[in-house]
Order: C-alpha cells, then structure tokens, then sequence
C-alpha cells in the first residue's frame, strides 16, 4: 500500500458526513461522493492534500487544479472559490487538511538556516506534487488520530515535520514569506486582517495604507501580487461570498442579507451579486439549495 492509498483509506476512516469537512487537532479530513458547484470562502493559511478525485479552485483569474498526490499551500487569508470537479459513490473525493503556523515556520528557518533562495513573486497560494517524505510525514500524523494519547505528545513534533517539508519542497518561498515578519506577505496579511474587521463598513485605502505604516502604492502593488486583486476587490468578494452562504438559508430575505454584509442600496447588491455569481441573489440562492455545495 502506497502511502497515498493509506491516506485515503484513513480520511474515510475519520470523515465525518460526506460533503462537511471535520477538523481534528488541527487536522481537517474531507469525503465527497460527488461534484459540487462553486462556492467561495475566506481560506486562512492552510496545506491541503488530494487523495483521490480533483477539484479546481479559482483565485481572480488564477486558476489551480488539485488532483491526486497534489499538495495546495495558502499562506494568507484568501478569498477562493473551489468546486470538486471528479468524485462518485465508488470513487469519493478525499483530501486532507493541516492548518499553517506562522510562527513554527519563524523558528524553523531560525534554527535551519535560510539557504539563498529566489523569492516568490506570484499569488499567497501554490500547488506542487507531494514527494514521499511528506506524505510519510501526513500519514505518520494521520495514524495518531487513532491514538488520543500519542497524539498529545507526538502530533506537535509531526506537524512541525510537516512544516519543514514544506520549507524544503517547491513551496519554500512561498512559505519562507509566511514566516518572515518584514516581507510582502506579511504586509498583505495585516492588510487583510484589517479589511475583514470592516468588511461590511465603507473603507478608504488611505487609512488603510495608514494604519499598516505603508504607502497607497506599495500596499496595491504587494496586495494585487498576493491575492489578484485589489482591496477594495478583496472586501467585496468577501461581502459578497458571505451574502450567498447566508442566502442558502434564507433564499427569499435578500434585501435584509444584502444589509447585513454592508450594502445600503439592494439594487446595486443585486447587481453586484448577479455580475459575480451569474444570476439574482434569489435565483442562485434557490438554485444552491437543490444543488450539491461543500459545507464550508
């Protein structure tokens, strides 16, 4: 047995209902016996590994396909939009998930040394196929599950393990960024942090840019690379995904939910909303509920 096969066979194991991802001990397992439609979340820093099925996930107009044995790093808080693209009842979607941790990746490139490396220039998010010492890594972590006791004393050692790998996969750079309190990353992710406290209020990017201790230019330049977008883009598309989650719900309630994620005027919600999802709030909100969607 391969130790991909052993991956999936154990997010079967631990999954809880399929299409509802569960997190253990900072470890997510995801089982979906079918596609789903597109639906979009903030996505904090996060690895992620296809065990079997595919997925495409969509980042502006970056778009990155997830299949088996590919692992995905975010290292920031990102506005994504995924759909699971291949999976059926006797060949179901598994993937695994370990949130990132700023602050090992700080200590690990303080006791392992900074080798010279190019930086990464592109998006907060990465994809790359997983060599054989990081699936053995997420197997030895997913194994503990079973094990309460030693996954008290042994699972931070293994995720630490597991944050290593990544500083010496494909990924470094990009994860190097996230560690590295100084760098464009690092910006942008204070940035964001700001944003999402005052996602549903007007903004002005000179206040912004103040309170960061940036100037308007660099905080665009550096945010636009990071995340494809600009910051006003990034808190509409987090408006807006927040709107279409609370619809679900509440197909029928659109003017008040419009509200509620900082639009005054329903027309221009709906307008918005219908550019970026493709129909009226109620439309796709009615559509959603007779549809398959990841629980986010």
């Amino acid at each position: 047995m391969t130790h991909l096969d052993e991956i999936g066979r154990r997010i079967i194991r631990h999954a809880g209902p399929y299409g509802r991802p569960l997190w253990t001990e900072g470890v997510l397992v995801f089982v979906s016996d079918r596609v789903t439609e597109p639906m979009g979340t903030i996505t904090e820093p996060v690895l992620t590994l296809v065990a079997q099925g595919t997925k495409r996930t969509m980042l502006g107009d970056h778009v990155f396909e997830h299949g088996p044995g590919k692992i995905s790093v975010v290292t920031v808080d990102l506005p994504l939009t995924g759909h699971i693209t291949e999976a059926s009842p006797s060949k179901p979607f598994l993937a695994l998930g370990l949130k990132l941790e700023p602050a090992t990746i700080a200590q690990l490139l303080v006791e392992g040394g900074s080798p010279p490396i190019r930086p990464h220039d592109g998006p907060g998010m990465a994809i790359s196929e997983a060599d054989d010492n990081l699936l053995d890594a997420l197997v030895r972590l997913l194994r503990l599950l079973d094990e309460p006791r030693d996954l008290r004393v042994l699972g931070a050692s293994v995720r630490r393990e597991i944050h290593w790998r990544l500083l010496n996969s494909p990924q470094a750079a990009l994860m190097r960024q996230a560690g590295t309190a100084d760098s464009r990353l690092a910006l942008v992710a204070s940035a964001i942090a700001w944003i999402k406290n005052r996602f549903d209020q007007v903004i002005r990017i000179d206040d912004l840019a103040a309170d960061i201790g940036t100037s308007v230019s660099t905080l665009n330049r550096h945010f636009r690379t990071v995340t494809a977008m600009s910051p006003l883009q990034y808190q509409k598309q987090i408006r807006l995904q927040r709107a279409r989650v609370a619809l679900v719900s509440a197909p029928h309630d659109v003017a008040a939910v419009g509200h509620s994620v900082g639009y005054d005027n329903p027309s221009q919600f709906s307008r918005e909303y219908r550019r970026m999802f493709g129909a009226p709030p109620g439309q796709d909100a009615l559509r959603l509920q007779n549809a398959s969607i990841v629980q986010e």
